[in-house]
């Protein structure tokens, strides 16, 4: 048998030797989510990483609970909240935002590396159905829950200039403009290839020269007229003092185990965004409703 340094994945047996713990015990703590697991093909599976971030967390009330990793997508709010948070706290506690895209934060937060993944993987009206099988995908989405940050307008980004030419969506695609996109997985990439999907074209037909990052970094790129347009939401075309046509309004949520949900920091996050200096934040902006922020919207049971 593989040394548990080894392993990736652990079996029940496997678990209860690591932890010193009866199997049956093993059984019905999986069974009643209290430990990180997936059940495949009737059997469970553990992922080590993910038992000794357990372990670690149920020390001490939580050796982890003065810290909270924030992964996922982008989001010019969710920035400056973190750093008004980390300003409060000082340096009692860290709080980090690493913007990665949808798809690596969800991976990240597969493996333990993160507490909080982001993302916006649909519009406000699908969110239920593409966000929900996004999260399938991973296999221990079991231990997660889904909870509603706030909508927000996503579009296309242009050179001011050029708003005056993007106002029949079908002749953007016309143009012979330098398009700026972002990498895959990212939820920003996966609107703009479906809204090119319903008219018939693909990324490949576009005039794409640069990939971005982040929305900042795309924003940036057509500031500093490296590209003319992009895929992104309204908050960031209006601190760059961009153009942008609204689209589709969408879901920008924000994933994690059930048990973070009840971190401090977390409630402190939550706690910031009701606020009417939040919400005025959010108005300047703009594109944002933060209705119903805060609220559990999915969970597996």
């Amino acid at each position: 048998m593989s040394e548990p340094s080894e392993l990736v994945y652990m079996s029940a047996k496997q678990v209860a030797e690591y932890l010193d713990l009866n199997e049956k015990k093993v059984y019905a703590m999986a069974n009643e989510r209290m430990l990180p697991a997936t059940k495949i093909t009737g059997k469970w599976l553990f992922p080590k990483i993910l038992i000794d971030r357990w372990v670690m967390d149920s020390c001490h009330s939580g050796m982890l609970s003065d810290r909270m990793l924030i992964t996922g997508s982008d989001d010019p709010l969710l920035s400056m909240l973190v750093a008004r948070l980390m300003a409060e706290v000082g340096s009692r506690e860290l709080i980090s935002y690493s913007a990665t895209g949808s798809r690596l934060g969800l991976e990240l937060l597969s493996k333990g590396y993160a507490d909080i993944c982001t993302l916006h993987w649909g519009s406000a009206d699908e969110r239920n159905i593409r966000h929900t099988a996004l999260l399938k995908g991973y296999p221990n989405h079991q231990q997660w829950i889904m909870v509603h940050g706030y909508n927000r307008q996503q579009g296309l980004i242009v050179r001011p200039e050029l708003l005056h030419r993007c106002q029949e969506e079908e002749m953007v695609l016309l143009q012979p403009w330098r398009w700026v996109t972002r990498q895959g997985g990212a939820g920003s990439q996966q609107h703009l290839e479906h809204w090119l999907m319903k008219r018939g074209a693909t990324v490949d037909s576009l005039n794409a020269i640069i990939t971005a990052f982040s929305e900042r970094e795309l924003a940036g790129c057509i500031a500093r007229n490296e590209a003319d347009i992009g895929f992104g939401c309204q908050a960031v075309a209006q601190e760059s003092g961009l153009g942008f046509v609204p689209l589709l309004t969408e879901s920008f949520d924000f994933v994690m185990p059930q048990g973070i949900y009840f971190r401090r920091q977390l409630q402190q996050l939550f706690k910031m965004l009701v606020n009417p200096g939040t919400r005025q934040m959010a108005a300047q902006l703009g594109g944002y409703d933060l209705t119903d922020c805060g609220q559990i919207i999915w969970s597996p049971q």
